[in-house]
């Protein structure tokens, strides 16, 4: 449906620039052919009189109309290009959709209703966002690094994983994973300087020194995360670490309110074990064990506010597109661009459509991955939120879940674009969320790698059609009366050999019908 509203659109919009502006380009053009070829072309009846007229005027006249056709048409590039600059829309397209369209029949999608109410939600949106732009978040499902990173390196000798988001891994790890106490038992003073090597097989062999002490559930964990290659070895070293960090909790748990010492330890066992259900919770869904999975993740944590910074982003890519996907599911299996152009979208179709139209304005970088317009990669440890490593985050894990509902690709592959016409600058203006931020693209840069992998950047800045048309014919036109009054002979020559050219098959063709056909018949023909 976007599509078909999309081609009504730049239907209007040519109609109002051949309007405006190419009538009396090709005008001037039919003048300056009158004066080149000297033919009288409106020989007959009332206009004899205007064509005697066009045969005796001078060369200096015909160069003054196509300079000030070339003029006329630089100051349309100029207030074209400011009203860009200023409103971020061309404003030939912006009158041709809004007045033009009604009076050729199309149909404006843009109820009063409609934009009230999604101005309204906008600003709700602006209003309630307080964190910055490009923070970087923590990916709530990022894969296991012996088991899944390295295995791909293993294999294709290329490193998933940047330097900058390891880096950050390593600060998530020492910040949640010690505390200032650590130096009281012997195991946690050792894993607090593994989490600080860069080397991984030097954190490897710190862990199992710690092990050699005594049992440690963040050694476990570090072994399940980077030594473990396959998912089933890592559950094993979890479900280990899961008996000592509930020990560690409980015991914890009775001295927290002892001093402040006590307090960041549990703090610190607190994080452990939360960390450790939600690594087995993801090592069952590998597993294919997915009801084992979802209990697990259902079950009361003893902290919610340290487990929420997890598994929960704000206003994440995994809601919006989740929420659409569930609203095409009871129409994708019949939708239809052709029927839904004739006849309308239906209630349960709109709200689909406007469900797409609210994921990708969240984040557009999502559907070329799900139509597979793009190539996939491994997600990174950190993603950016509306950035293009959450898109990959996102469909790693969804994308079997768009194929397995019938037509959902179709729907979001006939309506995603449209919401880019519905936004005329996604970069600075925002329609159902706050504005696009700028700094995505910087940010990606070093959370993806560059090396095999393309960072999407889009929406790109791009000029209207309007703007470029507009600059392409003031260049031509400029270039046409040049040309014309410095060689004027020569063009003459150039104009009769291009329209020689031109009307050749044409005349090829009149010659073969006038060879077949008897010259009564065609002279009756001519006639008529």
């Amino acid at each position: 449906a976007d599509i078909y509203g999309a081609v009504h659109s730049f239907r209007n919009a040519v109609c109002t620039i051949t309007s405006i502006h190419l009538f009396y380009c090709f005008y001037f053009l039919h003048l300056k052919l009158v004066f080149m070829f000297r033919v009288d072309l409106l020989s007959f009846g009332v206009f004899s009189a205007v064509s005697m007229f066009l045969n005796t005027l001078t060369p200096k006249f015909y160069v003054a109309l196509t300079g000030t056709s070339s003029l006329i048409s630089g100051l349309i590039l100029i207030f074209e290009w400011w009203y860009f600059r200023k409103y971020g829309t061309s404003f030939i397209e912006q009158v041709s959709v809004s007045h033009l369209r009604p009076l050729l029949g199309g149909v404006d999608n843009s109820s009063p209703n409609s934009s009230s109410s999604s101005s309204s939600n906008g600003d709700a949106d602006s209003s309630r966002q307080s964190v910055s732009e490009c923070k970087v978040w923590r990916n709530p499902l990022n894969l296991f690094r012996g088991a899944e990173y390295n295995r791909y390196t293993w294999v294709t000798g290329r490193e998933p994983l940047t330097y900058y988001d390891m880096n950050l891994s390593a600060q998530d790890h020492q910040t949640f994973f010690t505390c200032d106490s650590d130096h009281l038992r012997p195991a946690d003073a050792i894993m607090q300087k593994a989490w600080r090597e860069r080397n991984p097989q030097a954190r490897i062999t710190a862990a199992h020194e710690a092990l050699d002490l005594e049992d440690c559930a963040t050694a476990y964990i570090l072994l399940a995360e980077e030594e473990a290659t396959t998912i089933v070895e890592a559950e094993k070293l979890f479900k280990q670490a899961l008996k000592i960090g509930e020990s560690c909790y409980r015991r914890s748990q009775q001295l927290q309110h002892h001093g402040a010492q006590y307090e960041a330890q549990h703090r610190r066992d607190t994080n452990v074990l939360v960390y450790i259900k939600r690594r087995l919770a993801m090592c069952s869904r590998k597993l294919g064990r997915t009801r084992e999975a979802v209990k697990m993740m259902r079950d009361k944590f003893p902290l919610l506010s340290m487990f929420k910074y997890y598994i929960s982003l704000p206003k994440s890519a995994t809601i919006c597109y989740t929420a659409a996907l569930l609203k095409a599911r009871a129409v994708s299996d019949k939708f239809s661009p052709e029927a839904a152009s004739r006849r309308g979208l239906s209630t349960a179709e709109m709200n689909a459509v406007e469900a797409i139209h609210r994921a990708v304005e969240f984040n557009p970088h999502v559907p070329k991955y799900l139509l597979e317009m793009k190539s996939l990669i491994l997600p990174p440890e950190h993603i950016l939120k509306r950035g293009d490593s959450e898109a990959i985050a996102y469909t790693f894990f969804h994308l079997q879940h768009w194929k397995r509902v019938e037509g959902a690709l179709n729907l979001l592959h006939c309506t995603w674009e449209g919401t880019f016409r519905m936004i005329p600058y996604p970069l600075e203006k925002g329609h159902l969320f706050y504005p696009y931020p700028v700094c995505t693209e910087t940010a990606d840069r070093e959370l993806l790698p560059t090396v095999f992998h393309e960072v999407s950047v889009y929406p790109k800045k791009e000029l209207p059609f309007f703007i470029l048309f507009t600059a392409g014919l003031c260049s031509f036109t400029a270039m046409l009366a040049l040309l014309t009054h410095q060689f004027p002979e020569l063009m003459g020559v150039f104009a009769k050999a291009f329209l020689s050219t031109l009307f050749a098959p044409l005349n090829f063709i009149m010659e073969k019908v006038e060879s077949i056909l008897p010259s009564s018949l065609w002279h009756q023909l001519t006639r008529i």
